[in-house]
């Protein structure tokens, strides 16, 4: 995921501040027989601290699972979270800090892709290997042959999204309100946009707003007077919530549709009951009876006393497939270990198959839709084209309890 867009001066700063700066002796902190050192950019604070605050609990879970197995080559993991305050400025300092004073033999994070986009520059140029739990913007990884993400990206989110609207909701008038303050919804829209018309749907209406924002009725009425049968909404949580409760007190019934940067344990608590009928694409979903889910869940729930979202189930897989890259390297140099990570292929995961394709990101990642009912996350439909299935989601008639379904 995604913010507002980068501030070219700050990476500058940033970039020129590491400039030069020798590749890292293996295992971070210099010591080739120490604990090995890796660090995590997060947003533990600010308009998106959720995002960051999951996912240091997953990576943190991970790692207690792996430091009780022995590590990685023997030697154990010390994790260093710095906090970008959801602010991309912090995301370029943070990072330069994890570098230059923490010595670090690889980067976790960050989620938002604005934060990513900050941040992978700068780990580029010092040849410092860097995965993204949760950054869905295709231009992360384009920064570098250093920069890797685990989740799936916007395009296919939003092809995925727009056919099963299309295709499964039976819908044809869709309307669009887009962050404009923000790469993630203007990408994402765009992706469901000129899949959902190549279906044969009309975009209706296609308004915007700014990331912190709180007055929506305007951009709303215009959208009521087009008589959409959907409004598609890719933004956050933060945002959503109070569109939500808007659209309801201007009297629109129809569904809002989303896209992962809903994800959040606030998101119900802000909309509440206007959020019914809802949906949303997601990495995961609690209740998948998958095995691999079913021990996450059992794990995360154990030690944090609640249920893991999306963003802590991508934090564990993270870390998790960083560990497994550093195991199978020669030695941790950056370089080693950048190639060792290229070469993932058919890695397990909560969030599904990871096998990482030329470009760095996932081939072929499981999504899931949900829908919001009865105050909870009831899920829809999966989308999972590693396990033989097609990214046309076809979903059976509705089933008792949890509602699972499987592309065809």
């Amino acid at each position: 995921m995604k913010i507002d867009r980068i501030i070219p001066a700050v990476i500058a700063a940033s970039s020129i501040l590491l400039f030069g700066c020798p590749p890292k002796e293996s295992g971070g902190g210099g010591a080739a027989s120490g604990e090995i050192v890796i660090g995590h950019l997060a947003s533990m604070t600010g308009g998106q601290a959720t995002f960051g605050q999951q996912t240091d609990q997953g990576i943190r879970l991970a790692l207690e699972e792996i430091n009780a197995a022995g590590g990685v080559k023997g030697r154990m993991i010390r994790i260093i979270t710095e906090d970008t305050q959801s602010k991309q400025e912090e995301a370029a300092t943070a990072v330069s800090k994890l570098i230059s004073r923490d010595n670090v033999t690889a980067i976790l994070g960050e989620i938002a892709s604005s934060n990513s986009l900050a941040a992978g520059p700068i780990a580029q140029q010092n040849k410092i290997p860097m995965v993204s739990p949760g950054s869905t913007n295709p231009a992360v990884t384009e920064k570098g042959d250093y920069i890797f993400r685990i989740c799936f990206i916007d395009p296919y989110q939003g092809e995925a999204l727009a056919k099963y609207v299309a295709n499964d909701m039976k819908l044809t008038r869709a309307a669009i309100l887009r962050d404009v303050k923000s790469d993630y919804s203007m990408g994402l829209a765009d992706f469901f946009k000129n899949t959902f018309t190549q279906l044969g749907g009309t975009i209706v209406a296609d308004s915007s707003y700014a990331g912190g924002d709180s007055d929506f009725k305007s951009q709303l009425t215009t959208i009521k007077s087009q008589k959409p049968e959907l409004i598609f909404v890719p933004g956050y949580y933060t945002e959503i919530g109070q569109i939500a409760v808007q659209a309801r007190d201007l009297g629109i019934t129809v569904p809002l549709v989303g896209g992962d940067g809903w994800e959040s344990p606030k998101l119900i608590e802000i909309g509440g009951k206007a959020l019914e009928g809802c949906f949303y694409s997601n990495h995961y979903h609690v209740d998948d009876p998958s095995p691999a889910v079913h021990q996450f869940v059992a794990s995360y729930e154990k030690k944090y006393g609640a249920k893991p979202d999306a963003m802590a189930a991508l934090g564990y897989d993270s870390m998790k497939f960083l560990a497994a890259a550093m195991e199978r390297a020669a030695n941790l140099e950056g370089p080693t270990l950048r190639d060792e990570i290229a070469k993932t292929a058919d890695f397990q995961g909560v969030t599904g198959t990871i096998t990482l394709g030329p470009d760095r990101n996932p081939l072929n990642k499981k999504l899931v839709v949900l829908e919001i009912k009865d105050g909870n996350l009831v899920l829809r439909a999966t989308v999972d084209p590693a396990a033989g299935a097609a990214l046309a989601v076809t979903e059976s008639a509705p089933a008792t309890g949890t509602e699972t379904t499987t592309a065809k």
